[in-house]
């Protein structure tokens, strides 16, 4: 059977490292090896306070992002979730099989209602249900994800599993692909992933200049009150590895062990080495800057693609949960 991929990213507005690395960097990848379908999910991003008149502009900003980075239209489908109503819809039926305990054990649901005191709605609960209609469908067999997103994807599994057993089979169960890099943490608080939610010194935005990444990584924290490797210094060096600086990477290390490495020099290293991977994206980022109609052309070309499948998965459920 040929492999389907699926894959989202919500519509924060433009994309930061650890985006890159935990995520993009394997979907440019992915997209030569396997039938690859990306999509913006916009309607996950309402599940938290937002500014409706600021939404367009975060779609758009991402999908410059993803273009930039090199997910190329060619060879996969990039789209907008709200431009397939039918991810709702098969949301909805999900919704009806979905035991309320599997969702009460999401991790995630638990650290965003802490993080959204004021905003437990819900959407935040069933997110993973939703999640669940993003993939399967599309019949998406292999979902490119870290380990903090493993819990979900067997939550699909649970679903898909549920579906088949109570209408008849349709639905793959789909597998986690687990990503190469490591989570990226945050340079000003090691203890938590690189977020945009944090505040400006806590991520550095593909769209940074050589001049705010150099500031950003100098005042990355490092120091420890114990003297062994802090996490803020692993955080530097897995960095430079995903970056494709193994090799420099054990020079450093060994440097660091003997206690002849000074952060100072290892923060421009980490800098300069971001700045050469990040300067070609922001340059043509900056050509599709130029061309936007053309990247919403690309979006609505996409949206097509994806209707058409998800139409013929949701014929095939109507007709097996015995509606319309």
């Amino acid at each position: 059977m040929k492999n389907l991929i699926f894959s989202g990213i919500q519509p924060t507005g433009s994309l930061h490292l650890g985006n890159y690395l935990g995520a993009i960097k394997q979907w440019t990848k992915l997209q030569h090896e396997h039938e690859s379908i990306f999509c913006i999910v916009d309607y996950h991003a309402i599940t938290v306070a937002y500014d409706p008149k600021k939404l367009p502009g975060r779609i758009s900003d991402v999908a410059l992002d993803l273009l930039a980075c090199g997910i190329d239209p060619s060879k996969s489908t990039l789209f907008v979730q709200s431009q397939v109503p039918e991810h709702t819809e098969l949301g909805w039926i999900f919704n009806t099989l979905t035991p309320i305990a599997e969702l009460e054990r999401m991790t995630q649901y638990k650290d965003k209602s802490k993080q959204h005191k004021e905003n437990i709605n819900a959407g935040l609960f069933t997110y993973p249900v939703l999640q669940a209609a993003d993939v399967l469908l599309y019949k998406a067999n292999l979902i490119p994800v870290g380990e903090d997103q493993v819990q979900h994807v067997e939550l699909m599994r649970v679903i898909a599993k549920k579906f088949n057993k109570t209408f008849g089979k349709l639905f793959p169960e789909p597998k986690p692909l687990l990503t190469e890099q490591a989570r990226v943490m945050s340079l000003a608080d090691p203890a938590k992933k690189m977020s945009k939610s944090l505040g400006e010194k806590h991520y550095i935005a593909l769209a940074d200049s050589d001049e705010v990444i150099k500031k950003k990584v100098r005042s990355a924290v490092t120091a420890t009150s114990h003297g062994d490797t802090s996490p803020g210094v692993e955080n530097l060096f897995a960095i430079l590895e995903a970056l494709g600086g193994e090799a420099l990477v054990k020079e450093l290390k060994a440097q660091h062990k003997k206690g002849s490495l000074q952060y100072s020099e290892l923060k421009d290293v980490v800098a300069n080495t971001i700045i050469s991977h990040l300067s070609p994206i922001r340059e043509r980022r900056a050509e599709l800057e130029k061309e936007r109609e053309r990247v919403g052309e690309i979006l609505i070309e996409g949206a097509k693609t994806a209707q058409k499948i998800a139409r013929d998965t949701m014929e095939e459920v109507r007709k097996k949960i015995g509606v319309r």
